[in-house]
Parts: structure tokens; C-alpha cells; sequence
């Protein structure tokens, strides 16, 4: 089992519309490729900043891959960001889980 901790830098002014994306498109698409929330998080010290873990079952990489190949993505993303992207920077870290952690190995 892999973990991804993501964290996203929102571009200016474009937070509100960034959570309605995941809100109302990316969430209810990620268990279709095998991507599933554990939670989300907004920085406390910078409120442009979103931090999610996922779990993934199988290969993320291939996960990644069918999700942003999926049609309903692909208009989804596109009509979000008609007005310019909604992100400046993503970063991502695989996690594997220690044998002592409540979420197991």
C-alpha cells in the first residue's frame, strides 16, 4: 500500500475556486483509479496552501496516469482553469507506512 502526501501552492485568489474542484469533481473521481482521500488539509500559516494524503491501491503512477486520461478530468480541469490555472506549484511524496504506524505497513 502507498501513501502520497500532495501539497498545492493555489495562484493568487484562486483558492475558493481550487477546494470547489476538488469539492466537486477530483473526490468524487479519484476512487474510479484506485486513489482514495485519507484527508485534507489548509495551512494554518498560508491560507493559498492545500495539503491532501491519498492512499493508492496498486501503481500510483498508473493511477495518475488513468485520472488524468479520464474524459470527466479532462472537462472538469478544462472549464476550471478557462480563466487561468488555479495552481503555482504541486509537490508530491510517496510514503510507505512503518510497521508500527496505526495505518500499517
Amino acid at each position: 500500500m502507498t501513501f502520497e502526501l500532495r501539497t498545492y501552492t493555489a495562484a493568487a485568489g484562486k483558492m475558493e475556486e481550487l477546494l470547489e474542484r476538488f469539492r466537486n469533481h477530483t473526490t468524487k473521481l479519484f476512487p474510479d483509479h484506485g486513489i482514495h482521500d485519507i484527508g485534507y488539509w489548509l495551512s494554518a500559516e498560508d491560507p493559498d496552501t492545500l495539503i491532501y494524503l491519498v492512499r493508492h491501491e496498486g501503481d500510483p503512477e498508473s493511477n495518475w496516469k488513468e485520472f488524468k486520461n479520464d474524459p470527466r478530468w479532462v472537462a472538469a480541469r478544462s472549464a476550471s482553469v478557462a480563466n487561468g490555472e488555479l495552481t503555482l506549484t504541486i509537490s508530491s511524496v510517496y510514503l510507505t507506512a512503518t510497521d508500527f504506524s496505526p495505518l500499517g505497513p
